[in-house]
């Protein structure tokens, strides 16, 4: 069911200097910084050549990523991102088979304009999982 990882999202304290830290120190592609207001992130992907790193960071009042940063003031890794072809689909089998989905269980717009959604992480061994549509 699950296809390719589409990013790692790793949360961060300081958006500017994680960024400058990806593009002066390790050399990579860094994008520009997007807002996501329904999802309460500011993102910044850095392409690699296997896949993307996508920086968070919090972006208006209640964002889940502040609540991260509390508990992980450094930062860290916040979730993973697997590719599904059909997420209506991907839902229904892991809602059948008892795995939760976040939120409303309706899938929204993520940062690439696809819909995503995402599972409890006590369901998949502590990880915070999100599938986007391909």
């Amino acid at each position: 069911m699950i296809g390719r990882l589409n990013h790692v999202a790793i949360a961060v304290p300081d958006l500017d200097a994680a960024t400058a830290q990806y593009r002066d120190t390790l050399g990579a592609k860094v994008g520009a910084p997007q807002d996501e207001p329904d999802h309460g992130v500011t993102v910044v992907f850095i392409e690699l050549p296997n896949t993307k790193i996508e920086l968070l960071h919090p972006l208006g009042e209640g964002s889940p990523i502040a609540g991260f940063l509390e508990k992980n003031p450094s930062g860290g890794i916040h979730h993973i991102c697997y590719e599904v072809e059909d997420i209506l689909e991907a839902r229904d089998r892991l809602t059948a088979s008892g795995a939760r989905v976040l939120g409303s269980g309706e899938p929204k717009i993520g940062a690439h304009g696809k819909p995503v959604l995402f599972l409890h992480p006590k369901d998949f061994t502590g990880t915070l999982v999100e599938l986007e549509q391909v």
